[in-house]
């Protein structure tokens, strides 16, 4: 378990986010109760709705908690020059910002349906969308602003395939952010 996983247990409300998370991957969003979590948690239903009413809200803190450094990165971005060396930080601290996140992204690749329908997926989208302005270059070669978006979306690839493949996760993310790193610095080659 990592230093961060276990902060997190020690907390109740974020006991109750993993329980949830936990659950949902097993499960599925849909297929899953109140009273199954509270059961999981081994509290009544009334503690867990002290702090959750529903499973949505369970999944909006998650969101909002587990992306925050997401959204601090963006912040930071969006201050600095669209140098090369600025993009390949933006890809350097969006990387650890997803591996802190992965049981999340996990969820949102396995619920996509119910991503739709709850607030957090189109918030997750303008995200994207703000990611991808933040790399790519408007008066770029067509080509060479497909390769800024796909470093973006390199790292998510990594993250949701290279889960079953045997080795090191860390390997694993640093192999991903190479590639990504790759595609960002050849489509700035030609500028």
């Amino acid at each position: 378990m990592s230093s961060s996983t276990q902060q997190r247990r020690g907390n109740t409300r974020q006991r109750i986010q993993d329980v949830a998370l936990e659950l949902f991957a097993e499960q599925g969003y849909e297929k899953t109760s109140l009273r199954e979590i509270a059961e999981r948690l081994e509290v009544t239903k009334a503690a867990l709705y002290y702090h959750f009413k529903t499973k949505e809200e369970i999944i909006i803190s998650l969101f909002q908690d587990l992306t925050r450094p997401i959204d601090e990165l963006i912040t930071w971005a969006e201050a600095q020059p669209r140098t090369l060396e600025n993009k390949q930080e933006i890809l350097r601290r969006y990387s650890s910002a997803l591996s802190g996140a992965a049981p999340l992204y996990r969820f949102m690749q396995e619920n996509q349906a119910t991503m739709r329908e709850l607030s957090i997926g189109e918030t997750f989208k303008q995200r994207m969308f703000t990611m991808v302005d933040l790399l790519r270059t408007d008066d770029a070669p067509l080509a060479d602003q497909v390769r800024c978006v796909s470093a973006l979306f390199t790292m998510h690839a990594g993250m949701m395939f290279l889960q079953h493949v045997e080795g090191d996760p860390e390997e694993k993310r640093m192999a991903t952010l190479e590639v990504a790193i790759d595609l960002i610095t050849q489509a700035h080659r030609q500028a």
